[in-house]
């Protein structure tokens, strides 16, 4: 009875009632009304309505603290759901009793001023307190007293502005009403302000408060505000804000449209999410139920015919389970209508108001109401002529137990799926026929073909790896004595899924296998599938004649077949092993035929991945507009035929992404990566969050630390996604000054993608070493001199391994590309940076400048704008060392403002360190004799402490110059030595944490 609006701080952040929470408080006359706002109603009644759990006690919570914060007395008070036996007045009697037991000399004036008051105090309310004969003695006139509950409000916002929030006025009794009836026609001329919440969805045509609120909403003064549902994004936002480590956005979506912009719903399947049940929370079940319990039999019954119909159903299905006449259904669906479950949509067809609550209603099925609802609506839906789908059939015989009939549904339901390109449900369905016509030996079912069906629609659903399993398994069940064509057609699903997976299957041997099972005489489309197949996986082994041969054949025989995906395909292959020859411009050619000969034949897949190869092809000539431009045609085209997840599809938006973080386009790459309000499968999602990390990581933004653990589990499926989060991690973890993170980061890749690739050597390699060996430089120059030798022995295999793959590489034309060769170079010269900075075996200013050089011109050549930036960063730290402070200044300008427009912090405060003193620095030397430039880069090293030897080897300076240097230091700070003129110049500005 004394309960409280809950306090706002127990609550996460308030997400999406901004608008509402700024209207509401200036209907009620806090802070700057909004605009729209009537003068005399800021200060008047306002009846707060929504459905339950949509946020109206959150919102009541906020406002209650920012009236509590302009010195308003806020008083609360609550209707609760006692039945017929509810206590009259109840809200009016906990709000006077708060006051009473927190300022009873307050409440004994209040009660002096206005006795009526008196009796509805909690104390006054209890049974035994005083004698009947006297309570009927003092007994008040329903008038008197609304006139002294009035009286007391108004006597209240005298002293001080005051709010009363009456909340689940729904539950309120006629004496409740009555009052507020009276409160809202009477006014206050002191400021008082009035909220009475309630919700809207239980406002059943019978309600008494329906009569009450529209009665309320015409008088002057009252306004009425209706939370409506969160929009989605929103919801997203909640959702991210109440789960405590990231969710799959498949996970996230399912919450947004389950929730319906409910934010208790909300609140609830989060919970349920965490807790990794997915059953709907008891709490939730339990107020979605309460409407089901206020209905009378018959409507009962409708919906929970309803409820196994799902979301929806036609009032024909629903007339044929029912087993009513239609007099007594139209009544049941007219209570359900009117109580607020049921709600006529378009044609004859009713839904729930809520899908909670049909899931809700469902869960509360028993076993046996189930069975026997399922059949009826499978045997209904047999009959045909209610536009029921074969999906709706598949899962009413399934549930009812007729297995057969489900298991022909389900494959029908899959040909319907692919139909409207739909390969995510399509392949659902196949596998659900698979189970169940395994299950049952249902005769008419062609296990192979139907498998060959399934691995299709999961790879242009973007489930790779779930088509290989599946071909593998139906491969382990094919009896010794199957035809060949049939173990050749799974061999061919098996090669299909695993060449566009990260899987170390021998594919070659696969392919090679299904080639001995089909003759070439007479020639067949799946002879020339294979072949094609074969030529793809001769190149993966860099076997390129083979290849060329083997797609040459291919290419012919589908010419001769009329087979349009095998000539494009065998197309595109031919232009890959043409460009690694050497001629990129003739496979550029090749490439764009093939893409226009593709499209115009209506062959997706090739299409698809010629235009993957062509973008690649740019990409990898450091044309980098190009290779965008057409990714971007690619995802496009995916999108457009609703396969975005398919292969070349899914990989040409990941790589357009990354090729628009290269080319300096941040804020693309970010949209790219961004899959809120889609549900890409786990692997999808994954690449497309590392490359968002990408992003997060050079913007030095702390919180995508998290990716890197969401990620990590995906590591084994897919190296792709190791090779992202390496290379963002590596730099999340060091620039944040963990450089055992670091380290452990890049082995654990690396160990990782030697697993799953079955090699040592590989490009992302030398990547990972000049990325780490740049942390490991900068942390040299932090260090005390005990470690820097460990960082120096750190560096030694990360830099062997780069140049043997550098050599490796090179003795391909095709593998000595410009990417290749600035993570080469700049390898090269952040090893030299890290023995300079260490003080080990240090290079000759000449090598060193040179080497920064050339890794800035492989960068520029390549197009990577960050990465020029930062190389330039650390040639002028190069530079300045060496004297040359004014390309030195211009090289930090320019690296400056390519990092100020991307917002790339960290690199800003590498380069803060490099540039002009900084303005508490300024004005010290405006103080006293200011110290030069040298002097400046001496201290700093000073106070790492370096010796004088280390400083000059730094510096490119002899010893005994350090040391003058440090004398004039001594002598400008007026320090006695050098730890005291570290601390002096702490104090004054010379030196910062940067």
């Amino acid at each position: 009875m004394m309960g409280d609006v809950p306090a706002s701080d127990i609550y996460g952040p308030l997400v999406g009632r901004a608008e509402e929470l700024d209207r509401l408080a200036g209907l009620v006359g806090l802070g700057t009304p909004a605009p729209e706002v009537d003068a005399e109603l800021r200060q008047g009644a306002v009846l707060l309505a929504g459905d339950a759990g949509v946020g109206k006690t959150r919102l009541l919570a906020e406002l209650r603290d920012r009236a509590e914060a302009e010195g308003w007395r806020v008083m609360v008070g609550h209707c609760l759901d006692f039945g017929e036996s509810a206590l009259p007045y109840l809200p009016f009697s906990e709000a006077f009793g708060r006051l009473a037991a927190e300022s009873p000399t307050l409440a004994t004036s209040l009660v002096a001023a206005g006795p009526g008051v008196a009796r509805l105090m909690p104390a006054r309310r209890m049974m035994g307190d005083e004698p009947h004969e006297q309570a009927e003695s003092v007994r008040l006139d329903r008038p008197d007293l609304f006139e002294s509950v009035h009286a007391t409000l108004e006597q209240l916002g005298r002293a001080a502005p005051l709010l009363f929030l009456v909340e689940d006025v729904h539950w309120a009794d006629q004496s409740t009403r009555d009052i507020l009836s009276f409160l809202f026609s009477r006014g206050f001329r002191s400021p008082v302000s009035v909220v009475a919440s309630y919700r809207s969805d239980d406002l059943h045509r019978r309600h008494p408060l329906r009569t009450s609120a529209a009665e309320w909403s015409r008088l002057p003064g009252v306004s009425r505000l209706e939370l409506t549902p969160l929009p989605d994004d929103d919801v997203r936002t909640l959702v991210r804000a109440l789960h405590p480590t990231p969710l799959p956005e498949r996970a996230v979506r399912g919450i947004v449209e389950r929730a319906e912009g409910n934010a208790f719903f909300t609140e609830e399947l989060v919970a349920a999410a965490e807790s990794g049940t997915g059953v709907l929370p008891m709490a939730l079940a339990d107020l979605l139920l309460v409407r089901l319990d206020r209905l009378d039999d018959d409507a009962r019954q409708v919906v929970r015919a309803a409820a196994v119909s799902g979301r929806r159903v036609s009032h024909e299905l629903l007339a044929l389970v029912v087993d009513l006449e239609s007099t007594a259904l139209d009544a049941a669906i007219r209570s359900a209508v009117e109580s607020n479950v049921l709600v006529p949509t378009s044609g004859d067809v009713y839904a729930f108001r809520h899908a909670l609550l049909a899931e809700a209603v469902y869960d509360d099925l028993l076993p046996g109401e189930r069975i026997r609802l399922h059949a009826a609506y499978a045997t209904a839906l047999s009959k045909g002529g209610f536009g029921g789908t074969a999906a709706e059939l598949a899962r009413h015989a399934r549930a009812a137990n007729d297995l057969p009939t489900a298991a022909r549904a389900s494959i029908a339901a899959g040909d319907e799926a692919m139909a409207v390109a739909g390969p995510d449900e399509a392949a659902r369905h196949y596998e659900l026929a698979l189970e169940l016509a395994t299950a049952t030996g249902v005769d008419d079912v062609d296990l192979v073909n139907l498998t060959l069906r399934a691995c299709k629609a999961a790879v242009a659903a973007g489930h790779t790896l779930r088509a290989l399993a599946l071909a593998q398994h139906q491969l382990r069940q094919l009896p010794p004595d199957a035809p060949d064509v049939d173990r050749a057609r799974m061999l061919h699903a098996l090669a299909h899924a695993a060449i566009v997976a990260d899987t170390n299957l021998d594919l070659l041997a696969v392919t090679s296998e299904a080639l001995q099972l089909v003759p070439g005489d007479p020639p067949s489309a799946l002879r020339a599938r294979l072949m094609s197949l074969h030529a793809r996986a001769s190149l993966e082994r860099g076997r390129d004649d083979d290849a060329a041969r083997w797609a040459a054949e291919a290419r012919v025989m589908g010419e001769d077949l009329g087979v349009p995906d095998v000539v494009a395909d065998a197309a595109t292959t031919l232009a890959r092993i043409g460009e690694r020859a050497g001629d990129p411009e003739a496979a550029r050619v090749l490439l764009e035929q093939t893409v226009a000969d593709a499209r115009q034949a209506g062959v997706l897949n090739a299409e698809l991945r010629g235009l993957f190869s062509l973008a690649i092809l740019h990409y990898e000539r450091a044309r980098l507009p190009e290779a965008i431009e057409v990714w971007a045609r690619a995802t496009e085209v995916a999108r457009s035929a609703g396969r975005p997840w398919a292969p070349f599809g899914l990989e040409a938006r990941v790589m357009g992404a990354q090729a628009a973080y290269v080319a300096g386009d941040w804020d693309r790459a970010a949209r790219e990566a961004d899959v809120r309000a889609e549900s890409p499968p786990e692997i999808a999602e994954a690449m497309l969050v590392g490359v968002g990390l990408a992003v997060r990581a050079g913007r030095g933004e702390t919180e995508a630390m998290e990716a890197i653990a969401q990620l990590r589990p995906r590591w084994e499926a897919e190296g792709l996604v190791t090779v992202l989060t390496a290379t963002a991690g590596i730099d999340l973890h060091g620039d944040r000054g963990d450089i055992d993170a670091a380290v452990a980061l890049h082995d654990e890749a690396i160990a990782s993608l030697s697993r799953l690739w079955e090699r040592k050597d590989f490009q992302a390699r030398v990547r990972f070493s000049g990325l780490l060996m740049g942390q490991l430089a900068t942390a040299a120059g932090r260090t005390g001199s005990r470690d820097r030798r460990a960082l120096v022995d750190l560096g030694a295999e990360p830099l062997d391994i780069a140049r043997r793959i550098g050599e490796q590489r090179a003795v391909a034309a095709w593998g000595h590309g410009p990417e290749h060769q600035a993570w080469l170079a700049r390898t090269e010269a952040e090893h030299a940076r890290l023995r300079w900075l260490a003080g080990v075996e240090a290079p000759e200013a000449a090598e060193l400048e040179q080497l920064w050089r050339q890794a800035l011109a492989a960068f520029e050549a390549f197009g990577h704008v960050f990465e020029t930036a930062r190389t330039r960063a650390r040639l002028a730290q190069v530079l300045r060392a060496a004297g040359n402070a004014a390309e030195a200044a211009e090289h930090v300008r320019a690296a400056t403002e390519v990092a100020r427009r991307l917002g790339a912090q960290p690199l800003l405060t590498e380069l803060r360190t490099l540039g002009a003193p900084a303005p508490a620095r300024a004005a010290a030397a405006r103080s006293e004799e200011a110290l030069t430039a040298r002097e400046h880069e001496v201290l700093a090293l000073v106070a790492q402490g370096r010796s004088n030897r280390e400083i000059g080897n730094q510096l490119y300076i002899s010893a005994k110059t350090v040391s003058v240097h440090i004398s004039n230091i001594l002598a400008k700070l007026g320090a006695a030595g050098r730890t005291e003129a570290v601390a002096v110049a702490r104090r004054r500005g010379h030196l910062t944490d940067a």
